[in-house]
């Protein structure tokens, strides 16, 4: 079965940085997209950014130039990279992944990790 496994997260003071990962396992047989999305509290869960197999990406606004998505294929892993952090990224940060696990029938999977706090303190 396919697992998502996220780390990085934690408590970092207002202009700092983190790198989330995520970790596909299980048996995958090519990555349609990976992202990141996050959930502050009283809040519907938004996209952060996300990674196409094509390597074309997509950023919220309010993070453009803050963070970078990256990817490594061989890994099953995408990273997001937090520059100048600010309170109000503040969120449960979520991956996502868009996978087909054959090469045969195509089954298609689409998940999200556990969750990792991230929390800007000021």
């Amino acid at each position: 079965q396919v697992q998502l496994v996220e780390s990085g997260g934690g408590l970092v003071q207002a202009g700092g940085s983190l790198r989330l990962s995520c970790a596909a396992s299980g048996t995958i047989f090519s990555i349609n997209a990976m992202g990141w999305y996050r959930q502050a509290p009283g809040k519907q869960r938004e996209l952060v950014a996300a990674i196409t197999s094509g390597g074309s990406t997509n950023y919220a606004d309010d993070v453009k130039g803050r963070f970078t998505i990256a990817r490594d294929n061989a890994k099953n892993t995408v990273y997001l990279q937090m520059n100048t952090l600010k309170p109000e990224d503040t969120a449960v940060y979520y991956c996502n992944a868009d996978l087909i696990l054959d090469s045969i029938w195509r089954k298609h999977y689409n998940g999200w990790g556990q969750g990792t706090q991230v929390t800007v303190s000021s």
